[in-house]
């Protein structure tokens, strides 16, 4: 079978609710974190104290003007064009919601909330699954003419491909919302083949996550960035004041020139350290490890026999990382690693080593 085939699926398959938090959670919290794409130490000192700054302020009703402004500001968008979220995952929610919509089409490998979110309010969803063989690469073609909704990552969870903007603009079509999921492209220097801030997209749909850069999982804070008729549309399908207070002033703070001075280098330290891990990994090709090349996001997606197995073992010798079985085009011989510095990287590799040749 042709793996670009559109598959129509039913609820039977892959648990699309399973996240690489599960690894750590209860008898996994004392574990070494390779399974979370959160960026380590973080939230930063400055970006804690300016939300605690904003709890004296509780007793208020959020305003998310000066957020929502400042966000605008950044991309160069007029205000209507953004909207402000509960992460990117309620965005997913919202989409699935309020956009009336025939044929949604969600291109796999990639993170799982998106198909979830659609399938909970009601549509059937088809999925495009990309190809190891090409590198989990888009080929616009594959995806079906008539798909009224297309969703995408890039870079992409799991794969950590990143995928030319003018490739996936390709997928744009008049009467077609095309959904891009940037959560991770702040962690990509320069933030090459980004799509945020375009307005000569038709249907453009960017989403944009401040949780992983900044360490702000628990806050909840992230956007949407889209035509004026699709942002009136998704909010009017939003609760009163859905985000807090505190997360507006998350949001307002990691969009200034100093958060996105720091932004930016954490992505250049982020690249060095996961070339630092693909190098060790690169080691384990005798034990039957590949990786998907060149990763651009970070984290790593990685191919090796016996890989649950493996990561039990790991779990043993202290480490969490994140099985990709969840994850529709891939299986059970799939880990994803999270990128750490290097001295958290050599111990994993060390670990690995155990991991890998311990009789089975």
């Amino acid at each position: 079978m042709d793996t670009h085939t559109p598959m129509r699926t039913e609820a039977a398959g892959p648990d699309l609710r399973h996240h690489g938090d599960a690894e750590v959670r209860d008898d996994g919290s004392a574990l070494v974190d390779l399974a979370v794409n959160v960026r380590a130490d973080t939230p930063p000192a400055w970006l804690r104290e300016h939300v605690a700054a904003s709890l004296g302020s509780l007793a208020a009703y959020p305003d998310g003007r000066a957020a929502r402004a400042a966000v605008a500001a950044r991309h160069g968008l007029p205000v209507a064009r953004v909207l402000l979220t509960a992460g990117a995952a309620e965005a997913f929610v919202l989409l699935a919601r309020a956009l009336k919509v025939r044929r949604p089409v969600v291109v796999h490998p990639q993170f799982t909330e998106p198909e979830a979110a659609l399938r909970d309010a009601g549509h059937t969803v088809d999925r495009v699954l990309l190809r190891e063989a090409d590198g989990f690469r888009l080929d616009p073609a594959a995806v079906p003419e008539d798909a009224d909704l297309v969703v995408i990552g890039n870079p992409t969870n799991p794969t950590s491909v990143l995928h030319p903007a003018a490739t996936i603009t390709e997928l744009a079509r008049p009467g077609r919302t095309l959904v891009v999921d940037e959560a991770f492209m702040d962690a990509v220097p320069g933030e090459r083949e980004a799509l945020a801030g375009r307005t000569d997209v038709p249907g453009l749909v960017v989403l944009r996550s401040l949780t992983k850069t900044w360490g702000l999982a628990g806050l909840r804070i992230g956007y949407v960035l889209a035509a004026p008729e699709t942002i009136a549309d998704l909010e009017r399908a939003q609760p009163l004041w859905p985000v807090s207070t505190p997360a507006l002033a998350a949001a307002e703070a990691c969009v200034a020139p100093r958060a996105l001075a720091e932004a930016a280098h954490a992505a250049h330290r982020v690249a060095a350290d996961r070339g630092h891990l693909v190098a060790g990994l690169a080691e384990f090709t005798d034990a039957g490890v590949r990786i998907v090349a060149p990763a651009e996001g970070p984290f790593v997606l990685v191919r090796l026999p016996n890989a649950a197995a493996v990561r039990h073992r790991l779990r043993d010798l202290g480490y969490a990382v994140r099985r990709g079985d969840t994850f529709p085009g891939l299986g059970g011989e799939w880990l994803r690693l999270a990128v750490r510095d290097r001295t958290t990287t050599d111990g994993f590799l060390r670990a690995l080593r155990r991991a890998v040749t311990a009789p089975a």
